[in-house]
């Protein structure tokens, strides 16, 4: 058990200091390598494969939606359509926490070690936990189609995306037992069904996908703008930006009744990357740091 963890914290050394793309959509999580034209797995992650999740919970990892590291790295917060939020230690892949909030798709860090989920069409609600205190939930407020969720560690504030607008949040007794967020504005979107929700590296601006494109919003002005390199696109489910290199990956559904994809495609410079066996719903660069 050592030789494993010594193994498994160099091997997590050794995959951050690469440029390597985390990917989620089906009941797998995975680190691949960009450049690898066969996307060999560097790292693969299923529920059914720890036993620390509740088996009535196992199964609500089917379709996860979105993944995001803490800590330095040193754990993974993840989310599924399926309803499971979870908090891995990274390197190892255990379960240190668990709960169930309705076709969750987005997770979240706040400050105080404090997790904020975004559950869509059914919930329709952000919801905040701390592992601390199980499943147990410390507040909540609704948010019609909740999809994308940022933290901005800088203005202290968060914001959050559903069907029709871009809401900012602010924290309120964040130091008590009994945090809450407060409403500071509201942005409506360009066209209904927002999506995917994330910070442009470098910039005051977040990115936001919609059912018809993808957008700028600036969290100064509050102005929203085409994103130039997608904006006529639809059905994109996913835009990161890579903070080293300005390289863009993203997620687009195969269209029909498909919400997912079986490739990720790449701007600056332009390509495609084909993942055999993974369904693709989010993607992440994973940078050094």
């Amino acid at each position: 058990m050592k030789w494993f963890c010594l193994f498994a914290v160099f091997f997590f050394r050794f995959a951050s200091a690469a440029e390597t793309l985390m990917v989620c959509g089906g009941a797998e999580i995975a680190l691949i390598d960009p450049a690898d034209d066969g996307a060999r797995k560097l790292w693969s992650w299923k529920a059914a494969d720890y036993p620390e999740i509740p088996e009535a919970l196992r199964k609500a990892f089917g379709t996860t939606t979105d993944m995001r590291l803490l800590e330095g790295g040193k754990r993974l917060a993840i989310s599924s359509s399926g309803g499971g939020c979870a908090l891995l230690e990274y390197a190892t892949g255990r379960v240190l926490w668990s709960a169930r909030v309705g076709n969750a798709h987005a997770i979240e860090p706040l400050p105080g070690g404090r997790l904020l989920v975004a559950g869509s069409l059914g919930a329709d609600k952000l919801v905040l936990f701390h592992p601390d205190s199980g499943d147990r939930i410390l507040w909540q407020t609704p948010l019609p189609s909740a999809h994308g969720v940022v933290w901005d560690d800088v203005r202290e504030r968060l914001y959050a995306i559903g069907h029709d607008d871009l809401r900012e949040f602010s924290l309120v007794d964040w130091e008590t037992p009994t945090p809450s967020l407060k409403l500071e504005s509201t942005t409506k979107l360009p066209d209904p069904d927002g999506h995917d929700l994330s910070a442009v590296p470098g910039s005051a601006d977040l990115v936001f996908s919609t059912h018809a494109g993808v957008w700028r919003f600036d969290r100064e002005s509050r102005e929203v703008r085409p994103f130039e390199a997608l904006k006529d696109q639809a059905l994109v489910k996913c835009v990161s930006i890579h903070p080293g290199t300005g390289r863009i990956a993203f997620i687009q559904a195969k269209g029909g009744k498909a919400w997912w994809s079986d490739e990720v495609g790449f701007l600056k410079p332009e390509g495609r990357r084909a993942i055999p066996g993974v369904t693709l719903y989010k993607v992440r660069w994973i940078a050094a740091p």
